[in-house]
């Protein structure tokens, strides 16, 4: 390469944050919808028992937040029994059977925020708002997530036995 010319390929150095950047797609299709302040909710052990609306949510439309590619990103990482999505992540774990190793309250934690149970995840937090780095002005304070939409994640997930 002559003098100041760059490959056209950033150094991994110089790129923002992989999990950042997703936080940040993720927050910005969220706050979009007007989604702002939190109902609260208890954790035992590893799991939140209790649904965040006090009801079950509705598979479908889980399934719909699932492989939507603006609003929960969930394929970009992770992969499953979604034959009509092809591109399916290999980043995070296959949701394939998922409900055979966690119970509805350990999903619904993992939907809400999975940094309680591995700090070191890189999957985002759908449903909390504090503590949230390089997050925009306009987006702070915002959930990607509603607590229904939540439900209906987990109720989806809660269908994936094999």
């Amino acid at each position: 390469m002559a003098g100041s010319e760059r490959s056209p390929r950033k150094h991994l150095a110089e790129r923002p944050s992989g999990v950042a950047l997703l936080t940040t797609l993720l927050l910005a299709s969220g706050a979009a919808s007007g989604r702002a302040g939190l109902v609260p909710y208890q954790i035992v052990g590893d799991a939140i028992p209790a649904p965040l609306t006090g009801a079950a949510g509705d598979p479908d439309r889980g399934r719909a937040i699932v492989g939507n590619r603006q609003q929960g990103l969930c394929l970009l990482c992770h992969s499953g029994p979604f034959a009509e999505d092809r591109l399916q992540g290999t980043l995070a774990p296959s949701l394939a059977g998922v409900a055979s190793r966690l119970s509805i309250g350990q999903l619904r934690l993992r939907i809400v925020d999975a940094s309680r149970v591995n700090p070191n995840t890189i999957m985002p937090p759908y449903y909390r708002t504090q503590d949230l780095a390089r997050v925009a002005p306009s987006y702070a304070g915002k959930p990607i997530l509603s607590a229904g939409q939540v439900e209906d994640v987990v109720a989806f997930l809660a269908t994936l036995t094999e």
